[in-house]
């Protein structure tokens, strides 16, 4: 993945063609008072004329139009939605009727959106069904396997193999800034198993005591495979949210008065 249109968004460098895709940084958009830049988020106390404004900015440089994104209420779960192309717009200029932290579609001019701050984005793209999913993977969501239930349900509903599918972790929080207590590493061990090992690392301060580290993309990834996408059809940002805050959101270092960054995935 590389920066791409004066740092407005990454973009996916090794899915098939047929698919936009679009990670946002903090860069290029309206927001203004105390979360200044980019922030395509109808729920962080903009008006909606800005986020459709910035919603405006990111689609013209990756290639989308706001009336075709779909943005819903994201609750840290494992709930996934099916959205048609009558649903477009939803979150911008309809009102949205279901929580939930996965999206995925067959129709093309639907631009699937996910919205982070230090989360794990992950995009999915089957381009033998002309299949696609985003998926909004905290460590909550994470621990639920919310992106091998997004490949599964791909494959229930389009017929897609996980084979032919493609995935894109974005930037997020990475292992380096993660510091947590016991109750995230337990949650990966309980989806994960042993092969949680690898992504947790232990440190102790006298400040503090005993910490962990966990890496989000390394379970995410360990996830996607274990539903069938070969790992080298798995692209992974090498970015930390939290270490690179002058270029992504985060909600670790600012607290609430941030933006949210947007993982966008549409059919061509």
């Amino acid at each position: 993945m590389r920066l791409k249109d004066g740092n407005i968004y990454i973009s996916c460098e090794n899915f098939p063609a047929g698919a936009v895709t679009c990670f946002s940084t903090r860069l290029g958009g309206k927001s203004a008072c105390g979360i200044e830049g980019m922030s395509p988020d109808p729920w962080k106390g903009q008006p909606i004329e800005t986020v459709i404004a910035n919603c405006r900015v990111l689609g013209e440089a990756a290639g989308f139009n706001p009336e075709d994104m779909y943005i819903t209420s994201q609750v840290h779960g494992d709930n996934i939605k099916r959205v048609s192309k009558e649903e477009r717009g939803t979150g911008l200029f309809l009102p949205v009727k279901v929580d939930a932290d996965a999206l995925i579609t067959d129709e093309p001019n639907v631009a699937l959106t996910i919205r982070t701050a230090d989360c794990t984005p992950i995009l999915i793209y089957d381009p033998v069904r002309r299949a696609i999913g985003a998926a909004h993977a905290g460590h909550k969501g994470t621990a639920l396997d919310i992106a091998g239930k997004t490949v599964r349900r791909l494959a229930e509903e389009y017929g897609s193999n996980p084979q032919d599918m493609h995935a894109a972790i974005g930037p997020c929080i990475s292992k380096c800034c993660f510091e947590t207590d016991i109750d995230v590493p337990e949650a990966m061990r309980s989806v994960l198993g042993d092969a949680a090992e690898s992504a947790i690392a232990e440190k102790v301060t006298p400040e503090k005591g005993l910490k962990y580290f966990v890496d989000l993309k390394a379970i995410n990834r360990m996830l996607l495979m274990r539903a069938g996408i070969k790992s080298e059809n798995i692209e992974i940002s090498e970015h930390c949210t939290y270490c690179e805050s002058d270029l992504f959101w985060s909600h670790r270092r600012m607290g609430a008065l941030r933006g949210s960054l947007a993982a966008v995935i549409m059919l061509v």
